[in-house]
């Protein structure tokens, strides 16, 4: 693919655009996402976006709306640095800078959405996350470990669901929306309801998801079985003692039905190959209190369990076999943060996290014939514990022109493995990280650079696994350390009047990677036997940039461009899964009631492959072939009513993300209606 054929093409598309005349100016800055925005992810602190000295992007519940974004790893793919891999339809692993899966951190509502049974490289995890329920996502690129603990070697993806609102008066307000994807790929419906009072406020909804086979570009067609069942719920209340103190108390319920994994079933003669249930629930309690001693200005309390089930279902062609399993995770959690503000440029977080995970994993072999059953050992070994105590300490000084970040944090680990054939392991690693971060000001141009180190400790799904997955059969392995990194990066932002640029460049050391080592000559139910060391050094370089331009109130421009380079220094072959060049452009238009966007989404070949990547059934010989994908979209709103239309791969070409495991949908068309009260 011609790269500068791509931007030329590019430049002459578009991007994210909202709503409607009354609210013209908002829907300008809500769109471009300026810089001088408030985030809090990057430091666990209110700051300034354009003044963070880290890698920091925002994507808006607007956006997510007025893209009618599918699910929310899909939605992802706006943000500059993140690249979105489908294993099935069901899934969505965002890559950020060329890492994925537990070397990703996940957090919502400033809980860790990771437990001790991610998987080393894609999951599905983030996509039980309800699109609909989000506010806004923040994004913090090559830091997060002094921040927030272990597995955020890549980043944080922080996820804020929506808010209820308090009123003056006692109030009743809501919406009812409803999404249609021809060729009978989606039937989605949402409610939601929000109470306002002076001190009182509840926001709850619940959406129910059908989602058909997608269908690919001109040469895929139908892509059976890939569709899948859905329903969501969520409520938060928030309740005002006084000015000083609230109370914060949510709920979230995701439950996925049948969800096929469909490379399974095309390429390795599985008759089903599915997750027949994925759930999970979550429930919250934060307490916040507001002091004027400067020591402790304010103290959040929070404590919350969250429950993950992920039920397996398969069965070989010409296999009397039907194997059943089911994995259940209950973590639970408690945090302190206290804010203080020790002198007039100088604020500070301290911290302390405690995280349990208890694992139950069984799996029951039926005959179909016989219809006799046989209980096995699980995935992972039943009855195992993984529990995280951190203190944490983030310092936040400005000084005239200088905005200066640093902070450590302290992670101790006990993991116990209960397995019925090798007995009890336990095993207590711990790890200090430290970060530091500088953003220099002039005028409108402004300087950063950081350092971050970072860690993965070794989990249950490292030290546990014995089983099928992907397209090996893994065994346990017992003498794990932690994965460590060291990022470096520089970066410049400028802004001036309506026109926003960025620039990065970073390198990521990544040492002690646990990574699986075939065993050779070992086949177990005709795969490939791996097991799990510590042995791999890797680096990774890139570059992210990112352009942002609205001219006047009617027209805006926004383009942004990624590449990394990531190789693995022990075997001396490119990284594992690294994305290829990406990018995305689009344009914008706004007229009153009436709102239109086009959007250029792009990625070049990808032939850079190590060995693990030849060997693997989802990427074709030779690589990943590049693509360049235009969709479309229209919106108009008539006083509480509001329509919204998609055309999605207008060209409908055959198209598929690096190391996925189904094609990208071809041409089709999304409708949306939406009234609110």
């Amino acid at each position: 693919m011609n790269f500068f054929k791509i931007i030329l093409t590019g430049l002459l598309f578009t991007s994210p655009t909202f709503s409607f005349a009354q609210k013209e100016t908002k829907i300008l800055s809500d769109t471009l996402n300026k810089l001088n925005e408030v985030v809090v992810s990057a430091t666990r602190n209110p700051s300034s976006l354009i003044a963070s000295p880290f890698s920091v992007n925002i994507l808006h519940r607007k956006a997510i709306d007025n893209f009618m974004y599918r699910s929310t790893p899909e939605a992802l793919m706006a943000i500059p640095g993140i690249f979105v891999q489908k294993t099935n339809h069901g899934g969505g692993s965002p890559f950020l800078r060329g890492l994925t899966g537990n070397q990703t951190l996940i957090i919502l509502d400033g809980i860790r959405l990771n437990n001790s049974t991610f998987r080393y490289g894609p999951n599905q995890y983030l996509n039980t996350i309800d699109n609909f329920s989000i506010d806004k996502i923040e994004v913090v690129k090559g830091s997060g470990s002094v921040q927030y603990g272990s597995d955020a070697i890549g980043g944080v993806i922080q996820i804020l669901s929506q808010e209820p609102e308090y009123a003056k008066i006692n109030k009743l307000t809501g919406q009812i929306s409803a999404r249609y994807w021809n060729k009978n790929m989606e039937k989605t419906g949402r409610t939601q309801l929000m109470y306002s009072s002076p001190k009182l406020a509840v926001l709850g909804g619940v959406s129910i998801k059908k989602f058909g086979d997608l269908v690919g570009g001109k040469h895929t067609g139908i892509q059976s079985p890939s569709g899948y069942d859905e329903i969501d719920a969520d409520i938060k209340l928030k309740l005002k003692f006084s000015d000083r103190v609230e109370m914060t108390i949510a709920n979230q319920l995701v439950k996925q039905e049948n969800v096929p994994v469909y490379h399974k079933i095309q390429l390795e003669n599985f008759l089903i190959n599915e997750m027949n249930l994925q759930n999970r629930n979550l429930s919250y309690i934060k307490l916040k209190v507001q002091n004027k001693n400067k020591y402790y200005e304010s103290i959040s309390l929070t404590s919350s369990f969250q429950q993950t089930i992920e039920g397996r279902e398969s069965r070989k062609n010409g296999n009397n076999t039907h194997q059943f399993e089911k994995d259940q995770v209950g973590t639970a959690n408690a945090a302190i943060d206290v804010y203080s503000m020790p002198g007039k440029n100088w604020s500070a977080n301290t911290g302390i996290e405690y995280y349990r995970d208890h694992i139950m994993s069984k799996r029951e072999d039926l005959n179909i014939v016989t219809q006799t059953a046989v209980n096995l050992r699980g995935l992972y070994p039943n009855g195992s514990n993984f529990s995280s105590i951190s203190m944490y300490q983030l310092h936040h000084l400005k000084f005239n022109k200088f905005n200066f970040e640093g902070g450590i944090r302290f992670n101790q680990f006990k993991i116990q493995v209960k397995d019925e054939n090798l007995g009890a392991v336990k095993i207590a690693p711990n790890a200090i990280v430290a970060n530091l971060g500088l953003n220099y000001t002039i005028g409108i141009h402004h300087l950063y650079s950081s350092f971050s180190s970072g860690y993965r400790a070794p989990n249950i799904d490292d030290m546990g696994t014995l089983g099928i997955v992907d397209f090996r059969y893994e065994i346990p392995s017992y003498h794990l350390k932690p994965e460590k990194n060291y990022n470096t990066e520089i970066g410049y932002k400028l802004q001036q009047g309506q026109f926003n640029f960025s620039l990065t460049l970073y390198k990521n050391n990544l040492r002690n990677l646990i990574t699986r080592i075939k065993l050779d000559n070992q086949i177990i139910n005709g795969y490939p036997v791996y097991k799990k060391e510590n042995i791999e050094r890797a680096t990774i370089l890139g570059v992210e940039t990112s352009m942002k331009w609205e001219p006047n109130k009617h027209f805006a421009l926004n383009s942004f461009l990624s590449y990394n380079y990531g190789k693995n220094m022990t075997n001396n072959e490119p990284l594992r899964r690294t994305p290829p060049l990406n990018g995305n452009t689009s344009i914008k238009y706004i007229l009153k009631e009436f709102y239109t966007i086009a959007e250029l989404s792009w990625a070049s070949k990808q032939n850079r492959l190590s060995l693990a990547d030849k060997a693997d059934n989802r990427i074709a010989t030779g690589g990943t072939a590049g693509w360049k994908v235009l969709n479309a979209f229209i919106g108009y709103q008539y006083k509480p009513l509001q329509f919204k239309l998609g055309v999605q791969n207008i060209f409908n070409e055959d198209y598929r993300t690096h190391g996925s495991g189904i094609n990208g949908v071809g041409r089709s068309i999304l409708l949306s209606c939406s009234y609110s009260f």
